[in-house]
């Protein structure tokens, strides 16, 4: 054979096998899709309750309707077996939840004891200074040892500050899921008492871009009381209001993905973190091939196809680039 055809004809044998090679993929992928990497598939965890606000966890995949910016998606991935995931609780310490201590320490120990094998937690306080432990940990012993034993009583409520610090913790890697429960009672000061505050929407952004859940429990104020300031019924309502937990952080779960609920008085608190521990286990995971790679912020919805379901899940997501 001359030197000068061997090229060319080394360049189609191989053509040939790569296209036998293709034939033979493309039946494959038909069965299971492939992709180019962990950027080219969008994760979406979703939870879903019948008209009781029972958690269901049977559905199929065909039983699902994923869309993107209101076009159907293909469901490339989905999977209903619980997820390893690395948890940060967040603890509002401020001084109105001086009250709420005994409770708060109760509480928790409901979600520690959910946690499973492949589980990790940490646990984060915000008053004063924004606390963080120093690692995750399955040791519920270790966890219980990071809980708060006091409250000053004059303490702020920096809640955005608080779970942007949270937020941090997942820059340290580990392919498990990333999950923040935030317990707090009051409205958030931080731009009272920070230098730099961080904002509502800047932490949905952030949530966002770094495919965080967040799940919020909210709490009346047992500490002192908030003084009337002014006459009338607005100074009445504004008094009550003063109790209540921000209503932004119901606001940041809602974009999540994650759930929000509000404990009252005589209500059990840790009745509420072990709920959220078991809707995490029994979530669904569905994942598709995002359409562009734009760097953009998409809408993202599900449906389910049975009559009563109610599906919920994160509202957007940030297209690779």
């Amino acid at each position: 054979m001359p030197k000068f055809l061997r090229p060319l004809t080394l360049t189609v044998l191989m053509l040939a096998a790569n296209a036998v090679r293709g034939d033979r993929s493309g039946a494959l992928t038909a069965q299971q899709p492939t992709f180019r990497g962990a950027t080219d598939v969008v994760r979406v965890f979703v939870t879903v309750t019948d008209r009781n606000g029972k958690l269901v966890t049977s559905l199929a995949r065909e039983e699902f309707e994923l869309r993107d910016d209101g076009k159907p998606q293909l469901i490339t991935q989905f999977d209903n077996t619980p997820q390893a995931m690395r948890l940060v609780v967040m603890l509002d310490v401020s001084g109105s939840m001086e009250g709420n201590l005994p409770l708060l320490r109760t509480g928790t120990d409901e979600l520690f004891k959910r946690l499973r094998d492949d589980d990790a937690a940490r646990v984060g306080t915000f008053g004063f200074d924004v606390t963080i432990s120093t690692e995750f940990t399955r040791d519920r012993e270790a966890l219980q040892r990071a809980l708060p034993t006091a409250i000053a009583p004059d303490a702020p409520t920096p809640l955005w500050r608080g779970i942007n610090e949270a937020l941090n913790t997942f820059s340290e890697g580990g392919t498990a899921r990333p999950v923040i429960v935030v317990l707090s009672d009051g409205k958030d000061t931080s731009s009272l008492t920070w230098r730099h505050p961080v904002s509502q929407a800047e932490i949905i952004d952030r949530a966002r871009r770094e495919d965080v859940m967040i799940y919020g429990i909210g709490m009346r104020s047992r500490g002192q009381p908030h003084p009337m300031t002014g006459i009338g019924p607005g100074a009445m309502q504004a008094m009550m209001m003063a109790d209540m937990p921000d209503p932004g952080l119901a606001r940041v779960a809602e974009e999540t993905g994650g759930g929000y609920t509000e404990i009252r008085f005589g209500q059990d608190l840790g009745a509420a973190f072990a709920a959220v521990a078991d809707e995490l286990h029994t979530q669904y995971l569905l994942g598709f091939a995002p359409p562009k790679h734009d760097g953009k912020v998409h809408d993202v919805s599900v449906r389910v196809a049975k009559n009563g379901m109610k599906p919920r899940a994160r509202k957007a997501y940030v297209a690779p680039r």
